[in-house]
C-alpha cells in the first residue's frame, strides 16, 4: 500500500475535480510527502495544489502567494490567507506560473526559510519574471515554513510580515549576492 501511513491530501484542479492524492508520512520514514503517481490527469508539473479554492481570491487581491506545501496553504487559508497555493513538493514550473497567470500579474513567493527553500525560491523567481509576473520574496524567520509562523504568531504579524519583509526580484537577488 503506497500511502500507507500517511495523512492524505486530496489534490484537485482548478475547476475542483480530483485529479490525485498526496500522503504526508506519519512517522519519520521517507520521502516525507508522496504524490500519487503521474498520469493523463495528473501532471504535477502542471498543477497548483488549492488553486481550485485560491482563484478567486488571486483574482480579488491581485496577488498569489506561493508556499510549498499542503500544510502551508491549508494553514493559510485557515487563518485567513485565501489566496496561496502550493507547488505539490517541486520546483515551481512555466506550466504552474502560465496557470498562476490567468488570474493575476503579481506573485509572492513565501517558500520554507530554509537552504532548500531559498534554492526553489531562487528558481521560481527567474521562472516567473521570465512569463511578466511582478514578484516579491517573504523572507520568514529563523528556518520557519508559513504554517509554523502562522501558528506561532497570528494572521496580523503575517501581515506586518509580509509588508515589512518581502523583497523586490532586485532587492532578493542583491541580498543573496551579498550573502555569498
Amino acid at each position: 500500500d503506497k500511502f500507507r501511513n500517511r495523512l492524505m491530501f486530496p489534490i484537485r484542479d482548478y475547476r475542483g475535480k480530483v485529479i490525485a492524492f498526496g500522503g504526508r508520512v506519519m512517522g519519520d520514514e521517507l520521502p516525507k510527502y508522496l504524490n500519487s503517481p503521474e498520469t493523463p490527469i495528473f501532471n504535477k508539473s502542471q498543477s497548483l495544489y488549492g488553486l481550485n479554492l485560491a482563484a478567486g481570491y488571486i483574482r480579488q487581491f491581485d496577488e498569489a502567494i506561493i508556499m510549498e506545501g499542503y500544510m502551508d496553504v491549508l494553514t493559510a487559508f485557515q487563518f485567513g490567507i485565501k489566496n496561496a497555493v502550493a507547488s505539490l513538493g517541486t520546483s515551481l514550473t512555466a506550466e504552474q506560473g502560465k496557470l498562476l497567470k490567468r488570474y493575476s500579474s503579481n506573485v509572492l513567493i513565501a517558500y520554507d526559510a530554509d537552504t532548500a527553500g531559498a534554492k526553489a525560491a531562487y528558481r521560481g523567481l527567474e521562472i516567473l519574471q521570465n512569463i511578466g509576473f511582478r514578484v516579491r520574496v517573504l523572507q520568514l524567520p529563523n528556518k520557519m515554513d508559513p504554517d509554523d509562523f502562522l501558528h506561532k504568531y497570528n494572521y496580523g504579524a503575517w501581515v506586518q510580515l509580509v509588508q515589512n519583509k518581502s523583497l523586490s526580484l532586485v532587492e532578493y537577488k542583491l541580498q543573496a549576492a551579498m550573502g555569498k
